[in-house]
């Protein structure tokens, strides 16, 4: 499928940002095909040069996602950065874009179109699988994360909360964000997993965050 998409094409990438909106606006399920035609200012025949369906547009939606996330990770110098650091970036990347995906949004479609849904939330589960098992690797060799780690085990798990820290009962504390929710499993995760190095080294680095915030 991914093979397909031609996201050169500023006509189709149009209709795809465009299409972004009107979901985020109105939802997907009340949106048919001439009503995202109309308001792209286009006729549906012309619509439909770009994506066969409605089916085929949400498709090409999650895989125009994944080309983002692509090159947001591209952007990230992870050979001039520590294992420790390099988390922190992938992590805070992973928390910006699952928080982005609407409760409703997400409940549509898991309810009307759920294969493309779960097709998509494997490979982005399976993309940050990788780049956890990758960081867990630099990590043991650089000192900073514990020779033991079982880094299938710990990558599978870090993945599992990251999805799950987005559900709307995962925490049954009142008043407690998901920045906050975030921030402890992190702290967690690292701490678990890190050599005496690694553990002085955060501690270091969450110092320096801290009093930054401060000042600012």
């Amino acid at each position: 499928m991914q093979e397909e998409l031609n996201f050169d094409d500023p006509k189709l990438l149009a209709i795809l940002d465009r299409t972004i909106e009107l979901f985020a606006e109105f939802g997907i399920r009340n949106l048919n095909m001439d009503d995202i035609s109309r308001s792209l200012g286009i006729s549906k025949k012309t619509l439909y040069q770009s994506v066969k369906s409605k089916e085929d547009l949400i498709e090409k939606l999650f895989y125009y996602d994944d080309m983002k996330w692509e090159k947001k990770m591209s952007k990230i110098k992870f050979e001039e950065l520590n294992a420790i650091e390099g988390l922190i970036q992938v992590s805070l990347m992973v928390f910006e874009e699952m928080g982005k995906l609407d409760s409703k949004i997400k409940f549509e479609l898991q309810k009307y179109y759920e294969p493309i849904f779960n097709q998509f939330m494997s490979r982005k589960q399976h993309q940050i699988f990788n780049q956890i098992s990758q960081n867990l690797q630099q990590g043991i060799a650089e000192g900073l994360y514990r020779s033991d780690v079982n880094i299938e085990l710990v990558a599978g798990l870090y993945v599992r909360n990251l999805v799950e820290m987005h559900k709307k009962d995962y925490c049954f504390v009142e008043n407690i964000t998901f920045d906050q929710v975030f921030e402890v499993m992190f702290e967690n995760h690292i701490r678990a997993i890190s050599s005496p190095q690694g553990t002085s080294y955060f501690e270091k680095r969450k110092s320096e965050i801290v009093n930054l915030n401060k000042k600012n």
